[in-house]
């Protein structure tokens, strides 16, 4: 008898023990909030989205096996970020990465709790987005664009082509916090470089034309585009008013001159973008936001579009494109 009991107690055991693994629940995977600026239908910001989500790839991360994204455009309205980052919030995502300094901005007002990966943020610093670049404080950490900094370099590289400039433009756009920091960087290196500015507001498209119609009567002898989500959108009727306006135009994105503009230089977003991983796959690995330093960018690249050097009827100096990373012609 005690062997017969033994023997069902053994049988019991090895038939029980399964069904209680099969009915445990699987690991719940991950959800990522992705805000963005921008719209869907714009090749550009998906280009940027699939960007991310190769660098996820690279930690081990297939979007709907083990993590889930959740993207939110803003469709060119910043207005909507606030709404859209609330929207994430609600969904109860594990991180949001926000592309750009107004998503960013939303994120951070949006909530204090859950980790926000910032990505491809002008200045995050004077914007008030992180305390500080070593130790970020709070909830929010991710990668800085450098666009401030580097306005300086884009003046001397036009100062470069036209040596007797004395007159530059700045297209800036006042809805977008980060614009500031760029156009502060821009008056330091115009008193550097002995040459005036002239700041003009754009806030949306019905402004282009009323700015390059300043720009010309007041006789600039070329233009920076800063960097802003509105001008990247509208980078190919951009570049035609340069180009009819006479202006030599300097760009913090690439995808200016890939639409027609003259020179670019700055960092890669899509780089940012699949770096912008790697702190996604810290933070869930238990890694805290504030105790991780926001990153910058490690190459800059220099494009120069020939062919529309060539429209504005300038001559290109040698040195200058030996320099350059790539050339449009």
């Amino acid at each position: 008898m005690r062997r017969i009991g033994l023997a069902v107690v053994l049988v019991l055991s090895f038939t029980l023990a399964p069904l209680t693994v099969v009915g445990q629940a699987p690991p719940k995977a991950p959800r990522i909030g992705y805000l963005s600026i921008g719209s869907a239908s714009d090749p550009r910001r998906i280009a940027l989205l699939d960007a991310f989500r190769l660098g996820l790839r690279e930690h081990g991360y297939i979007e709907g096996k083990n993590i889930n994204i959740q993207v939110k455009f803003s469709e060119d309205n910043y207005d909507r970020l606030l709404e859209l980052a609330a929207q994430l919030v609600r969904l109860n995502v594990d991180i949001i990465v926000a592309y750009a300094t107004p998503a960013a901005l939303a994120a951070r007002n949006a909530t204090k709790t859950i980790p926000i990966v910032m990505t491809n943020v002008v200045d995050p610093v004077s914007t008030g987005i992180v305390a500080g670049l070593g130790r970020p404080g709070g909830n929010v950490t991710g990668l800085s664009l450098m666009a401030p900094e580097v306005i300086g370099k884009q003046m001397q590289l036009v100062k470069e082509v036209i040596p007797k400039l004395s007159r530059v433009a700045v297209l800036w756009n006042p809805a977008n916090a980060s614009n500031r920091p760029q156009l502060r960087e821009a008056e330091v290196a115009g008193r550097a470089l002995a040459v005036r500015l002239q700041p003009l507001e754009a806030r949306g498209p019905d402004d282009f034309e009323h700015a390059f119609a300043a720009m010309t009567r007041e006789r600039a002898g070329a233009v920076i585009v800063v960097a802003d989500g509105v001008f990247i959108d509208n980078r190919t009727r951009i570049a035609h008013l340069a180009e009819v306006s006479r202006l030599p135009a300097v760009y913090g994105l690439r995808e200016h001159v890939e639409a027609g503009g003259f020179i670019f230089y700055g960092a890669n977003p899509g780089d940012l973008n699949r770096r912008a991983a790697t702190f996604v796959d810290k933070i869930l690995k238990g890694a805290k936001p504030a105790d991780l330093p926001v990153e910058q960018p490690i190459k800059f690249d220099l494009i120069i579009n020939l062919k529309t050097a060539k429209a504005l009827g300038l001559t290109m100096p040698q040195p200058l494109l030996l320099r350059a990373d790539q050339i449009i012609e």
